[in-house]
C-alpha cells in the first residue's frame, strides 16, 4: 500500500474512532447520571419515609392530652408517682406510688378493693387527694376506716365503671356504689356530685382507669 492510500484510510478511520469514543463517553455520562438519579431518588425516599415516621410519632403524641388542672403541681414529676409512671400501671398501683394520694391508698387498702380497682375496668375515677380527707374531722374519718361496709360505698361511689376522658366528661353517671354522681363544668375545671368537690387536675392517666384528682370527699346519698 503506497503512502498515498495508507492517508486517505486515516482520514476516514480516524474521525469515525473518534466518533465511536464520543459516544463512549455520552453514554458513561448518561449511566453516571442515572445512577446519581437513582441515588438521588432513595435518599429522597429515605428522608420522605424519615418525615412520614415522624409525623405519626407527633401526631401519636397529640392523642392524649396532658392533665391540666391547679393540682397537677402536687403529683411527681419523675418516677413511678409521675403522670409518665402512673400510666404504666393499674390504678390502685399507680395511686400508691403518688404521695398526694396515699391516704385515699389507706383507705382502698382498708376495704379491700386494691385487687378489684388493679385486675377490673376501664374506669373512671375520682380520687380525693389528702387535703380532701384533711377536711374530715379525724374521729369521724377513724371511724369510717373502722367501717368496712361504709368505707367501701364511699369509695366506690368515686367510680364510674367506664373510662371518660376530660372531653366527653359531663353529665350523670351510675357509680359502681349504684348510686348516681353528676359531674358539671369544663376541663379541666369540673363541679362533681352536685357541688360536693372541684377536679383539680383532670385526665391522669393509668393502665386501666382515667383518674380526676378532686379536692374533697364525695359522700353517696343516703339510701
Amino acid at each position: 500500500m503506497n503512502l498515498t492510500t495508507r492517508k486517505k484510510m486515516a482520514a476516514v478511520v480516524l474521525p469515525f474512532a473518534l466518533f465511536i469514543a464520543a459516544c463512549g463517553s455520552s453514554d458513561s455520562g448518561s449511566d453516571s447520571s442515572s445512577s446519581g438519579s437513582d441515588t438521588t431518588k432513595t435518599t429522597m425516599s429515605d428522608q420522605s419515609g424519615d418525615t412520614e415516621t415522624t409525623m405519626a410519632d407527633d401526631s401519636g403524641s397529640d392523642e392524649m392530652a396532658a392533665p391540666e388542672g391547679e393540682g397537677c403541681a402536687a403529683v411527681p414529676e419523675t418516677g413511678d408517682g409521675s403522670f409518665e409512671g402512673m400510666a404504666q400501671d393499674p390504678v390502685a398501683t399507680a395511686a400508691s406510688n403518688n404521695p398526694a394520694l396515699s391516704t385515699l391508698v389507706t383507705a382502698v387498702g382498708e376495704a379491700d378493693l386494691v385487687d378489684t380497682l388493679n385486675t377490673g375496668g376501664p374506669f373512671t375515677i375520682f380520687a380525693p387527694v389528702n387535703d380532701a380527707f384533711a377536711k374530715i374531722p379525724e374521729a369521724d374519718l377513724n371511724a369510717v376506716l373502722a367501717d368496712k361496709d361504709q368505707l367501701t360505698a364511699i369509695l366506690t361511689y368515686h367510680v364510674v365503671p367506664e373510662r371518660i376522658e376530660p372531653e366527653d366528661l359531663g353529665g350523670t353517671y351510675e357509680t359502681v356504689n349504684g348510686a348516681e354522681l353528676t359531674v358539671s363544668g369544663d376541663a379541666p375545671s369540673f363541679d362533681v356530685g352536685d357541688g360536693q368537690a372541684t377536679v383539680i387536675c383532670s385526665g391522669v392517666q393509668t393502665a386501666n382507669a382515667t383518674v380526676y384528682l378532686i379536692d374533697s370527699v364525695l359522700m353517696p346519698p343516703a339510701s
